[in-house]
């Protein structure tokens, strides 16, 4: 591991400044990602700033009704809050998945937004990867891809975004606070993660020494009926082979409104929008629920070792919604 300076921020503006101009520091939270990947010489930073000491650990409810979570709020904080479980139980279920115990006292909630992928060819220095080394290549298209992406990639880049909570929030539209040299700003969920394109490596669009500070849901009532589902290879920790947050509004046996989103299936949390307009208004029945899920995996493109995801996240639409509709129907 590369030597580094340390230093420890106390207020959001002394944060910014510090990493202002330096393109070799980084903002330290819970160091579950970063200090991983400074082990394995992916990240060399000459400094970190440490910012475990701001104040932004609360979870607040705004007087619009919308919930506004700090970027230092630990996951374990965040799964436990009561607004959290009562208002967005998919959230605190996808927390909750996300990772072990231990890892969720320390991790927190804007360190979990930039987590960087858990593809192995980009945790090894010795493997060309396009998204660490641009221009090198991806292994992983002619090699082992069998957990990469099926929607929204390229041929620069088949890897996936490994977060559980970015799942959820993208669901129920969050709006991702930050904080720059030039002052506060703000970017939908939806809009952080970039297209892979050809420039994987460029993966959100936070300016350079951007601090996130929050994350706003804003109201949704349909969100107090919602799952989260997450399928893995093991049943005790790991990452997503598939995932999807999923909420459902059934009125006289209709959809009146749904949200759907998948994870570990693209470079980023995928809104399933196509798959939200086919069903809203229609049945909220077994046959449509797969139709729709259909609809939005017709633009999948399979690698030859991943196609299984297609009728895994087919099959985790079904059984998500036909849940949450039998609970309507109580």
């Amino acid at each position: 591991m590369r030597e580094f300076g340390y230093q420890r921020a106390y207020d959001v503006s002394g944060a910014v400044a510090l990493l202002d101009g330096d393109p070799e520091a980084r903002f330290l939270g819970g160091g579950t990602n970063l200090v991983d990947l400074m082990k394995t010489g992916v990240e060399r930073p000459g400094l970190l700033v440490d910012v475990r000491e701001l104040p932004l650990d609360r979870v607040e409810s705004a007087e619009d009704g919308a919930l506004r979570i700090g970027a230092t709020v630990t996951n374990s904080d965040l799964a436990a809050h009561p607004e959290v479980r009562r208002r967005y139980p998919a959230l605190a279920q996808a927390v909750l998945a996300g990772a072990s115990g231990q890892l969720r006292n320390m991790a927190t909630v804007g360190g979990n937004l930039l987590q960087r992928t858990r593809c192995g060819y980009f945790a090894d220095v010795s493997s060309p990867c396009n998204k660490r080394d641009p221009g090198s290549g991806c292994p992983a298209l002619e090699g082992e891809h069998h957990n990469h992406a099926v929607l929204g990639a390229s041929g620069h880049c088949v890897a996936t975004h490994p977060s559980d909570m970015a799942v959820a929030l993208t669901a129920f539209d969050a709006v991702v606070s930050y904080e720059t040299a030039d002052g506060p700003r703000q970017v939908p969920l939806a809009d952080l993660y970039l297209p892979v394109g050809d420039t994987p490596h460029r993966e959100t669009a936070l300016p350079p020494g951007a601090l996130v500070t929050g994350v706003t849901l804003p109201p949704a009532p349909v969100a107090a009926r919602s799952r989260y589902r997450k399928v893995r290879e093991r049943a005790s920790y790991a990452f997503a082979i598939g995932s999807l947050a999923a909420a459902l509004d059934v009125r006289d046996g209709r959809v009146h409104e749904v949200r759907l989103a998948f994870g570990a299936v693209a470079s980023r949390p995928w809104r399933a929008r196509e798959a939200e307009r086919v069903l809203t208004g229609a049945p909220a029945d077994a046959a449509h629920f797969a139709a729709a899920a259909e609809a939005e995996l017709a633009a999948a493109r399979p690698l030859p070792h991943n196609g299984y995801k297609v009728t895994l996240m087919r099959n985790l639409v079904v059984a998500a919604l036909s849940e949450l509709a039998e609970e309507a129907a109580r």
